[in-house]
This record gives structure tokens, C-alpha cells and sequence, in this order.
């Protein structure tokens, strides 16, 4: 059944087919109008709140250090537009652009069966420069005031080149006029140590760099997160949270978790990015937020390793792209026992536009993308 919005000026829109949905709200396609989709929240905990939350980020995105943000690091940001409330049962939601257009969830960049079928193209070069694109874009919300707070992949997209966009803003924690709005949304494995112990306590930058660092793990480690595993010795597995607070980190301490092999080696990593993974990882920056390595030096180092002759591309597997640090290819010995994370086409070619991880690609819809919202 179709929902009509209005906005304050009296403008009206028809939602029709819903495309996503999550723990807090659900998006729908917006009648003749393409590029956009509506998100609505029916029961927010706060509903006043939760309408001057949005009507300050519309307003927000007109002034000079969110025109500064969107036209630069966070130009992929559903930001959003338009304020609306559903005619019938006075639910409040905005309009923002669908970012289906040219991004695929970053959920495909981290599986090998999501780069087969989203991202046929993409290598290990895609995702180091999504990577790379990440910690600049939120080194740059830092920089303007905004703290990311629900930083998870169910908010990141990602296009064929490795570019990043990023939905769900209506979560970002910011101050308006001397109104704090917070963030009071957590995702389990996506959540700073200190949030884990206190839910309730305020977000900090320094939360959002600890979840940079977990998704630097993943889409540099072929989907792995950090603290998975069994506990070693035979332990009882809780969750990712239980061995975050315990420790339970292969890259820290390989004796500390019992992992399912095969595995992507932890020297396929470049030193310098290993390096700051450690240091997010380990004692000090599990327990000292302010020693963590902030999302400006995670931009700086990934871009780094972006740089002409800091990559090579293997001769075997034209999608086997690896640290010049590195004297041989590990994604093909890891192929070699059984585990093929960036395969080449049937017959050995490479996927149509192989190449694709190098430059824009043409923007197109892709209609089997589901939008997932917090």
C-alpha cells in the first residue's frame, strides 16, 4: 500500500514498494522520482526529537562546513533533503538520495560470494582503496564536527572502483545551537570497547576510529573481522564483543583465539597497516581511546599504499593484487589450499571490465540491491 509524505512547504510524495528495512526504520522508493528514497521511523524513543534531529541536519546542509563535507571526502552521503510525516499515523522520516544508483552494499566488497555477484570486478586494490576512502571521509565528518557513532558495513556502500558512500545519518551524533543531538545506536562487532561497557555513555570520534579500524581489518583481510574465533583452549564463544573486551584478537595474539583455516595470512597486510592495526587492537588502544590511531593517519597510510609501485599484479590471476612488500602472491596460496577469494571467470578469463578497481565506472541501477537501514 502506497504511504503519502508531506513536508512542512505543503509538498507531497507517494512512497510505494519498500526497499529496506532494519532495527529502527524502513526505506521506500519515492513515486517519479528516481533518485530518491524516504526513510521513515515509526516508534523512535523520542519522537519530538527525533523531528528536530532531521529538520537540523536539512538545515545543516547548507551551511558552509556541510557544503565543505558533501562536495569533498562525503560526496557519497544520502544526507538528508527533505523532512517529511507520513499523512496517516504522523510517522516523520526524510527524503535522500538512492544511493543504488551507483554503489552496491559494502556487505559484497567483503564476502567472496558478494564480489562474485555484485562486484565481479573488483581486487584487493577495490578494497584498499575503500579503505582508504573511508578513513577519509570520516577523518573529514571529525574535522566538521559530526561523530559517525553506528559505523557499520549495514550503512557503507561501495561502487566498482572502490568509492564509498554512506547512508543512515539521521544515527550521526552533532551539536545544533548548543543542542547536542546523540547517538544512541550500536551494532554488536561494530562497537568501541568503551561503548561495549557503558552503552550509554557519549560517542566520541575515538569510538568511530576503532570501528575504522575493524572494517580496515575486514576489507583488507578478505571479510575477516579481528576478534573472531574461538576462545583458545577450548572456551565458550560469546560474541565478537566478549573477545573484543577479552582481547581475543588473532592479529595481537595468534595463541589467543582458534580460527577455522584456511585463512588470509596476516603478512599479506603492508607493515605500516598492520602496524596501527595493533596499535587500535592491542592494550593501549583497546582501553586508552585517546591512543588510538585517529582516521586522518588511517587516510594518510592507506593512500600511501595507493601510490605508484606500492602494488603488484599477479601474473598468474590478473584479479591477485598484493603489497609490493610481499616477495610472491598470497591470494594464490591461498587458492592453493582451497580458499579462491578473488577468482577469474569460467574458462581463466578475467570478469568483463576487470579493470573496473582502476576508474569510475558508467552509474547504473542495480535492481536486486537491498537497502538495509539502522
Amino acid at each position: 500500500m502506497a504511504v503519502r509524505v508531506t513536508a512542512d512547504d505543503g509538498r507531497q510524495w507517494w512512497l510505494t514498494e519498500r526497499i529496506g528495512w532494519g532495527g529502527e526504520g524502513t526505506v521506500y522508493a519515492v513515486a517519479d522520482v528516481p533518485a530518491l528514497v524516504a526513510k521513515l521511523v515509526p516508534r523512535p524513543p523520542d519522537p519530538a526529537e527525533y523531528r528536530a534531529r532531521i529538520e537540523r541536519l536539512v538545515r545543516r546542509r547548507r551551511e558552509p562546513r556541510t557544503v565543505r563535507l558533501l562536495s569533498g571526502a562525503a560526496a557519497g552521503a544520502a544526507w538528508p533533503r527533505v523532512a517529511v510525516t507520513a499523512v496517516r499515523g504522523g510517522v516523520h522520516g526524510y527524503l535522500m538520495s538512492d544511493l543504488r544508483g551507483r554503489y552496491r552494499p559494502l556487505a559484497d566488497l567483503l564476502g567472496t560470494d558478494g564480489r562474485r555477484t555484485g562486484l565481479p570486478s573488483a581486487t584487493w586494490r577495490t578494497a584498499l582503496r575503500a579503505a582508504a576512502g573511508l578513513a577519509t571521509l570520516l577523518a573529514a565528518a571529525h574535522a566538521e564536527g559530526y561523530v559517525v557513532g553506528d559505523l557499520k558495513p549495514d550503512n557503507l556502500w561501495v561502487d566498482r572502483s572502490g568509492a564509498v558512500g554512506i547512508a543512515d545519518l539521521d544515527s550521526w551524533q552533532f551539536t545544533d545551537r548548543g543542542r547536542e543531538f546523540a547517538c544512541r545506536m550500536r551494532t554488536a562487532g561494530y562497537t568501541a570497547p568503551e561503548t561495549v561497557a557503558a552503552p550509554g555513555a557519549r560517542r566520541t570520534g575515538a569510538g568511530d576510529d576503532f570501528v575504522l579500524a575493524v572494517l580496515v581489518h575486514q576489507l583488507l583481510m578478505a571479510g575477516l573481522h579481528p576478534f573472531a574465533g574461538l576462545p583458545a583452549g577450548g572456551g565458550r564463544y560469546v560474541s565478537l564483543d566478549d573477545n573484543l573486551a577479552h582481547g581475543r584478537c588473532r592479529l595481537t595474539d595468534r595463541r589467543s583465539v582458534a580460527l577455522r583455516g584456511p585463512l588470509p595470512p596476516v603478512d599479506l597486510l603492508p607493515g605500516r597497516i598492520a602496524a596501527l592495526l595493533r596499535a587500535a587492537f592491542g592494550p593501549e588502544g583497546r582501553l586508552r581511546p585517546g591512543d588510538r590511531p585517529e582516521a586522518a593517519a588511517w587516510a594518510a597510510a592507506l593512500h600511501a599504499e595507493l601510490a605508484d609501485g606500492r602494488l603488484r599484479d599477479c601474473a598468474e590471476n590478473g584479479r591477485h593484487v598484493y603489497t609490493a612488500e610481499r616477495p610472491w602472491c598470497p591470494w594464490c596460496d591461498l587458492a592453493r589450499r582451497g580458499r579462491e577469494e578473488y577468482p577469474l571467470a569460467p574458462g581463466g578469463a578475467v570478469p568483463d571490465g576487470a579493470a573496473a578497481d582502476r576508474w569510475p565506472p558508467r552509474a547504473g541501477r542495480t535492481a536486486d540491491t537491498t537497502w538495509r537501514t539502522a
